[in-house]
């Protein structure tokens, strides 16, 4: 009994070694693969190779093989880096190689007609021939933009009938109206100024020399306390928008830092971006990044909030009054960050949220119904069969792996990621968010940082009006050339009707119309350049 006793003891222990030899290799494989990645990526900084940016995966290419033997050209390694195969290059045939598309002239430019006769013609007098015909083409020219002054004149009158009898009374017509009262710009040229800053992400050292070229000297000093004056004159808009926003059923944010300059040094703060999906896009500046600016943006809001997993919004969802919606972006981020070191896991990973950004990609016009109907017969079993896969892979990936964080993330996340299969209005992603998020920072690029909180206020009140302008399909320049036409005398009850969301009704009101050919800058910005450039008397 003994003897079979110590055999049995011998062969559990044979076996307990074996699994952990059997451990130790995998962990040695997994190490094995981030040593190589790591090898590759230095070499790639040597050789200043750099990939793309965009995260796209190819649908059943062998990514394994791709990176050996991407590793082994690096490396000049003999093995089997060299001998794994490589998809040839396919070549396209020419009959099926895209041709250049010459789209039509838009016809609602100005035309200019020029004739161009044969010498002979000239010389001898177009009495001499009979036309048999005509060719004609349109060439687009651009003439160079031109400011303008506009001399107001108000004449004084006195009824001759009173001067005769007694006191007279001097009439005199009213002052129009401009944006700054007092101030030396109109609307249109106010408007271009917001456009090129904001839109066009120009820093106000070019928009000095564009408006030099022009032989007009504005320094950028003036500019800054223009757009502070609009700023002021549009936070009412802003903040009916934000009240309306806030009664969505649900909201996407996301925030990315930005430099503010400072006597010794440029200190940190925030933009913050806030999305009411088909309504509005609202931007908000705040000195940090945490739970009190979260507040300030939100306070109040109740619904459901799609945003990125930072603690910064973790406060909000404990009363329950606002319910997390996770972002499969977010998410998929992750999994691809891990595509070099695990491919094979990474992989299967992405292509099942692939396949749920397909589906709803194929039900993005479908009525909500029919959305919520095929997220639960499609996208639900995708869903249930990712996050097995993760509960299967956390205990065979390597711990402090980039796998191991990909799936620790979508774990944690769990319930905040199958939030969109409740509510068919919920979005996949927080992809909005980032997109409108990239204008911030294509912009700092170029202005580099903000001036002053002053600066960061004027600057998201316009960007949340451009932003919101791109939304609804609305041209900028034309949008704020007529929003600072009405908003001086424009009623405070009123004022969301000004938003780029509610911009198309308003302008259909009669009243708004004739406010609008009221204004004399707006006349004068609209005029044939022809009859500007007549004397004013003539043109009178």
């Amino acid at each position: 009994m003994s003897g079979g006793g110590g055999e049995a003891e011998r062969d559990g222990a044979i076996a307990e070694l074996l699994a952990r030899i059997e451990k130790l290799e995998h962990e040695r494989d997994e190490y094995r693969k981030l040593y190589l990645l790591v090898r590759e990526q230095y070499e790639k900084l040597k050789r200043g190779l750099l990939g793309q940016k965009a995260e796209r995966l190819g649908r059943g290419e062998n990514t394994a093989q791709l990176t050996l033997a991407l590793l082994g050209m690096l490396l000049g390694e003999a093995g089997e880096a060299e001998k794994a195969p490589v998809a040839p290059e396919i070549e396209v045939p020419a009959h099926q190689r895209k041709k250049p598309v010459r789209r039509p002239l838009p016809e609602n430019l100005p035309h200019v007609t020029i004739e161009i006769l044969p010498p002979e013609v000239e010389r001898e007098g177009r009495d001499a021939f009979e036309q048999i015909g005509l060719e004609s083409r349109d060439v687009l020219e651009r003439r160079p933009a031109s400011m303008v002054i506009v001399e107001i004149n108000r004449p004084k009158f006195i009824r001759k009938a009173d001067k005769k009898d007694g006191p007279t009374q001097v009439l005199v017509a009213e002052t129009p109206e401009l944006p700054i009262e007092r101030g030396v710009a109109g609307p249109g040229m106010l408007a271009d100024t917001v456009v090129k800053r904001w839109q066009d992400h120009l820093p106000l050292n070019r928009l000095e020399s564009i408006y030099a070229r022009e032989h007009v000297e504005i320094a950028r000093s003036t500019i800054c306390k223009w757009h502070e004056a609009l700023a002021d004159l549009a936070a009412p808009v802003i903040e009916a928008m934000r009240i309306d926003a806030r009664g969505q059923p649900y909201l996407c944010t996301d925030a990315t830092g930005v430099l503010v300059q400072a006597p010794e040094r440029c200190r940190n703060g925030h933009f913050w971006v806030l999305v009411a999906p088909g309504k509005h896009v609202l931007f908000e500046f705040s000195e940090r990044h945490d739970g009190r600016a979260v507040d300030r943006l939100l306070g109040g809001y109740e619904g459901y909030l799609v945003a990125d997993a930072h603690v910064v919004y973790d406060h909000l969802y404990r009363s329950g009054k606002v319910i997390e919606v996770g972002c499969w972006a977010h998410n998929r981020r992750y999994f691809f960050a891990a595509r070099e070191s695990d491919p094979e896991r990474a992989s299967w990973a992405l292509e099942r949220i692939r396949d749920l950004f397909l589906l709803e990609r194929a039900a993005a016009r479908a009525k909500r119904s029919e959305r919520q109907r095929l997220r639960q017969e499609k996208s639900k079993p995708i869903v249930a069969a990712f996050f097995q896969w993760c509960e299967h892979q956390r205990d065979q990936v390597l711990d402090g792996s980039p796998m191991a964080d990909a799936i620790r993330y979508a774990l944690n996340q769990r319930k905040a990621l199958e939030r969109f299969l409740e509510d068919a209005r919920l979005p996949l992603s927080n992809n909005i968010s980032e997109r409108n998020l990239r204008r911030q920072a294509t912009g700092r690029k170029n202005w580099v940082f903000v001036g002053s909180e002053d600066g960061a206020r004027a600057n998201t009140t316009f960007v949340s009006l451009l932003a919101s302008c791109q939304m609804h399909g609305i041209e900028p320049w034309g949008y704020l050339r007529d929003l600072f036409c009405l908003l001086p005398s424009w009623s405070s009850k009123r004022v969301l009707e000004l938003a780029p969301a509610y911009w198309q009704q308003t302008l259909e009101d009669p009243e708004v119309q004739r406010r609008l050919e009221a204004n004399v800058f707006r006349r004068i910005l609209l005029a044939d350049p022809a009859e500007l450039a007549k004397p004013a008397t003539a043109a009178a």
